[in-house]
């Protein structure tokens, strides 16, 4: 059994990083980062910030202006909104149309990159699952679901149908992948997931009790592999319901894991071994 590492003291040099979300208590982020962080060395922390969509402007001002502030991540909902509020964020994150992770530079200046994609597509693989080649449905035409899609059109894929119950936002996810991959399958369809090889689900339907499925899992088959980008329940309800249709089922959680790296590299965090010497 590892022995768990002592909690690290926090001074006045610990540089401080947030998570913004609402609802929050299904975020495993800090946990994750602060445990690198502790291993590592660095004297760094990571802590929760509750915001409503309505606030969100409003605490994105303030965090701006704490100079002691090294970035943070942003979740469900704030991720599309989030790009008007930073002052540049890279290529991709733009032709996604959200960010999930923001570093603030010395001068204030807020600069966000979108990592959901790259995560989810790289713990598919370490999961055995190659995407690359297979027919992929995906609910959802949000931040996280924007992402993924171009993740697995980069991936190879061979077909991508998106479901979302606003037409609208898989029309115009559909139209931004058909600039960027001219020659990417993308099809908008109903909630109906039969005749994929993989079933994602890009939304936050599940992470209450009482949320409805995000697709029809009555037309789930055992050969398919089913996906989730929740980590919080660990089996959702659509989980549940493909497990009991033998279906093979992927946890949200790896989508995490495969990120850490990636976002201990964009917000400094590497930077900080020694910083308290």
């Amino acid at each position: 059994m590892t022995t768990p590492l002592p909690p690290r003291e926090i001074t006045g040099l610990t540089r401080v990083y947030g998570i913004l979300a609402d609802p929050i208590h299904h975020v495993k982020t800090p946990q994750m980062l602060n445990t690198l962080m502790a291993r590592e060395g660095r004297d760094g922390v990571m802590v929760p910030f509750h915001v409503a969509s309505d606030d969100l402007a409003t605490l994105v001002a303030g965090l701006r202006a704490m100079k002691s502030l090294g970035g943070f991540v942003v979740t469900v909902p704030h991720k599309t909104a989030i790009v008007d509020l930073c002052d540049a964020v890279s290529d991709s994150a733009r032709r996604i149309g959200a960010v999930n992770t923001v570093r603030r530079e010395a001068d204030g200046r807020l600069v966000g990159e979108m990592l959901d994609g790259k995560g989810f597509v790289g713990g598919l693989l370490a999961a055995g699952i190659d995407p690359k080649g297979k027919s992929v449905y995906l609910a959802g035409a949000g931040g996280a679901a924007n992402a993924i899609a171009f993740a697995f059109v980069e991936a190879g894929i061979s077909r991508l149908t998106i479901a979302n119950r606003t037409r609208a936002k898989a029309d115009d996810l559909a139209a931004r992948l058909a600039e960027a991959f001219p020659a990417a399958n993308v099809e908008i369809d109903t909630p109906d997931p039969s005749g994929h090889d993989i079933v994602v689900n890009g939304t936050s339907l599940g992470l209450k009790d009482g949320d409805p499925l995000p697709l029809d899992a009555a037309r789930l088959a055992p050969e398919q592999i089913v996906a989730e980008v929740i980590m919080q329940p660990e089996e959702t309800a659509l989980l549940t319901a493909a497990r009991a249709k033998g279906c093979r089922i992927h946890f949200g959680k790896p989508m995490l894991a495969c990120q850490l790296d990636l976002m201990a590299d964009f917000l400094g965090m590497r930077a900080l071994a020694g910083d308290d010497k």
